[in-house]
């Protein structure tokens, strides 16, 4: 769904996304203005977090969603976090089986899903115990009183209703019978009991809708194409859909509605659509295909939380692009090196996990001396770990996680929309030096979503390669030969060799070539001068180089990579408005760093670097550049709070 804005870029800096915006019941979701419509009252927003939380069957992620489309296709500025168990049917009424979906939209520039939730959506008592506790006093709830029963509260250790012990004193506590008025909206299809519940989450999302005034036609129409097949159930839930807006409209418990302006002054212009880290990842990379007029080939095996990306880039043939679900994850990197070798811009995307099965071929990528894009979205581990949580502790096995002097560029995209540029980047440097790219995104980005302009075609780089076509060298009684090993003299590439071409016939394999001709070669000095080449090839990776956001001359500088920029930048924006000076960089290349890396922490009298891991980025910082840089780490699954970070922040500066 895609939406025009055509004002210029003012980024709002006072937009901080942290949940700043609580505040004491009476001025709830920090409520600019107000008027009366009809009976109900009408207040503006600037902007809200919402939660929605139920089991993982009650299609929480699905209704967060729809609402999430809407919202873009309305204008809105958003930043979404949707969190869910790892069992693909988790015990029902507990509380690791609680699914949830936080939106923070808003009329102005925001970062982040936000640290608190304006209004919960809980459905039952485990998804209300789950996230209680990150709702501020003042703050909606609107709850699902037909799941509030004696068997289904005591599962999750509720000895006493809360919705009558005076536990949520202080909240605005919507009661609503969700399930039964939406079996009593559906009687008319003649649906069983069961299959009129599973609708429960249209009458919620329809109920949200009419409260922050969300366009509804895109929703019925989907619901209506998704049920295609099944159409009495598609009207059953449009139904469901229309009655919990009629419901908000109606009932005197909600006497208020909220409107959030679109955020037409916050973004350039363009035709924008919602979209997520790793739909933007695949569309990005069939884009890099189309600039370099190369095949796309995906040889990948399926694992959360990077799966997406074959099931998205599986749907578009028409664009040349072949998908290989393989066995496993080593045969389905083999496949793609395979595909390099025959021409291919060729791709292989996985976890953490995936990535120690694939590190043999990495390395032989290496020496092979070929283009592929290693996509590796990064979950909690070790081992099988939280496969649907975030993290940021795979960067040091991207780095050194082979065998032997084995270098490889890595870059992290900032955001879920930065994951289209980042795959544009990753293979600008696969096909331009010739070696494996690891591209380092995490769930967090993967899963998450916001606007994103879609560029003009202009605008997208060129991408196109030069194979090599005939010999290469003479030799000295005057015989033209290709040799393989031949490099650029400025890129320290060598020539990438179709196989069939005439007079192109050479050796690969995992051998150490030597150099110039590719033969096998045991000698002690070629191999010690090949290692030193392929690092050299890294070390000389043009990238850009870095801009540090410093308007006040501050002494202490935050510096963060992928997916932690929304929450540092949004901290940072926090404490620049308390008078607090800090200055910010964020690294979307980490191997090799931009060159006037090591310039810009020397300016500085002390150096942050919050991470979702304990201190990889810090580590490699302390080596390289011998700078005493301040780990901030966290590993619980979840993204950093800008608050939480704001709070760091300050006392490190204050030290």
């Amino acid at each position: 769904m895609t939406s025009q804005v055509s004002s210029p870029a003012e980024h709002a800096d006072e937009a901080d996304d942290a949940g700043s915006n609580v505040r004491a019941a009476g001025d709830r979701h920090a409520s600019l203005s107000g008027e009366k419509s009809g009976e109900k009252e009408v207040r503006r927003l600037d902007r809200v977090i919402i939660r929605f939380a139920g089991d993982s069957g009650d299609g929480m992620q699905l209704t967060g969603d729809r609402f999430t489309s809407e919202t873009a296709s309305f204008g809105n500025d958003l930043s979404t976090l949707p969190n869910f168990p790892a069992e693909i049917r988790a015990p029902a009424g507990t509380l690791p089986g609680v699914s949830s979906f936080q939106l923070h939209f808003a009329d102005h520039d925001i970062l982040t899903p936000g640290d608190a939730p304006n209004v919960l959506v809980a459905m039952n008592p485990a998804a209300l115990k789950a996230n209680i506790g990150d709702v501020p006093r003042g703050a909606e709830i609107i709850v699902n009183t037909d799941e509030f029963t004696k068997r289904p509260m005591a599962k999750v250790g509720y000895l006493t209703s809360p919705l009558e012990d005076g536990s949520l004193d202080g909240y605005q506590v919507h009661p609503v019978p969700l399930t039964t008025l939406t079996i009593e909206a559906l009687k008319e299809f003649g649906l069983s009991r069961k299959e009129a519940e599973r609708s429960k989450n249209m009458f919620a999302l329809g109920l949200l809708s009419w409260m922050y005034h969300r366009p509804t036609e895109g929703t019925e129409k989907f619901l209506r194409a998704k049920f295609a097949k099944k159409p009495q159930i598609a009207e059953a839930n449009v139904a469901a859909f229309r009655a919990g807006w009629n419901f908000g409209e109606t009932t005197e418990d909600f006497a208020v509605s909220y409107e959030v302006a679109p955020a037409g002054t916050a973004f350039p212009t363009g035709t924008y659509r919602n979209i997520s880290g790793n739909l933007a990842l695949a569309y990005g990379l069939i884009t890099a295909s189309h600039q370099a007029e190369l095949p796309l080939y995906l040889g990948s095996y399926p694992i959360t939380p990077a799966s997406d990306i074959l099931h998205e880039l599986s749907r578009h043939k028409n664009f040349g692009v072949r998908t290989f679900q393989a066995e496993d994850e080593i045969a389905a990197i083999g496949a793609a090196l395979g595909a390099s070798f025959g021409g291919s811009l060729a791709v292989t995307t996985t976890s953490g996990p995936g990535v120690a099965l694939k590190s043999e071929t990495i390395g032989l990528a290496v020496t092979l001396e070929l283009p592929l894009l290693v996509v590796a979205i990064q979950r909690g581990g070790p081992s099988t770990g939280l496969p649907t949580k975030t993290e940021q502790a795979d960067l040091l096995q991207a780095m050194y996680g082979r065998n032997g002097e084995a270098p490889v560029p890595v870059i992290a995209p900032q955001t879920p929309a930065d994951c289209f540029d980042s795959a544009l980047e990753a293979a600008r440097i696969a096909l331009t030096y010739r070696t494996p790219v690891f591209l380092l995104s995490d769930g967090y980005l993967a899963n998450g979503s916001e606007p994103w302009r879609i560029p003009e075609t202009a605008e997208l780089p060129d991408l196109r390669v030069r194979f090599a076509t005939g010999p290469n060298h003479q030799l000295a009684d005057g015989t033209e030969v290709f040799w393989p090993y031949k490099r650029d003299p400025q890129t320290l590439a060598r020539p990438w060799a179709v196989p069939g071409t005439p007079g192109l016939e050479h050796r690969i394999g995992g051998i150490e070539k030597q150099d110039g001709t590719g033969n096998i070669s045991y000698d002690p000095a070629n191999h010690d001068f090949m290692v030193r080449t392929r690092q050299a090839k890294i070390d000389g990776i043009q990238v850009p180089d870095l801009t540090v956001d410093d308007p006040d001359g501050a002494r202490t500088l935050v510096l963060g990579w992928g997916s932690t920029y929304g929450p540092i930048t949004a901290a940072v924006r926090r404490l620049r408005r308390g008078g607090t000076p800090v200055a910010q960089v964020h690294l979307r290349h980490i191997n090799p760093f931009p060159r006037n890396l090591g310039e810009i922490l020397a300016r500085y009298d002390k150096v942050v670097v919050p991470e979702m891991n304990l201190g990889q980025l810090a580590s490699l910082l302390r080596a390289k550049y011998l700078v005493d840089a301040h780990s901030y780490n966290q590993v619980n699954g979840m993204p950093f709070k800008a608050e939480q970070l704001a709070t760091a922040l300050k006392e490190a500066i204050d030290v």
